[in-house]
């Protein structure tokens, strides 16, 4: 029942002419080629960072509310610096530049859903997939 659902639901986002259009148009990866300004790799760095302050922060949270037996700590700090960390990655996404956020979301989209339905016995829809 949830393989079933997992499969409609990805039929159903890959029909979103956004994500078509992703899948179907060849990514220019250039601007990745080319040394970054200074600007671009702060914001590379601050994208970076918050990878490492979300999730291992709230579990470290979760570590130091449960050894000091205070639960509000997990309570008030998760969010926090969950939220904390939300603002570093718009940050650095901002500082990295359009053409860095833009090309690197759209490359995750189409790997993702290319690995999504490469290791699924489904393929992609002939009409999504350009014709060569």
């Amino acid at each position: 029942m949830l393989r079933t659902f997992f499969r409609d639901s990805l039929a159903r986002i890959v029909r979103i002419k956004t994500i078509q259009r992703i899948i179907q148009e060849e990514l220019d990866l250039s601007c990745l080629k080319r040394r970054p300004t200074r600007c671009e790799q702060y914001g590379i760095v601050l994208v970076l960072f918050s990878y490492v302050m979300g999730w291992p922060a709230v579990a470290f949270f979760g570590f130091l509310s449960v050894y000091c037996k205070q639960p509000l700590v997990l309570v008030i700090g998760g969010p926090l610096v969950y939220g904390a960390s939300h603002l570093v990655f718009f940050a650095g996404a901002y500082l990295a530049g359009k053409t860095y956020t833009k090309t690197f979301i759209k490359w995750s989209i189409k790997k993702a859903f290319e690995k999504m339905f490469a290791e699924g016995d489904q393929k992609l829809p002939t009409d999504v997939v350009k014709a060569k």
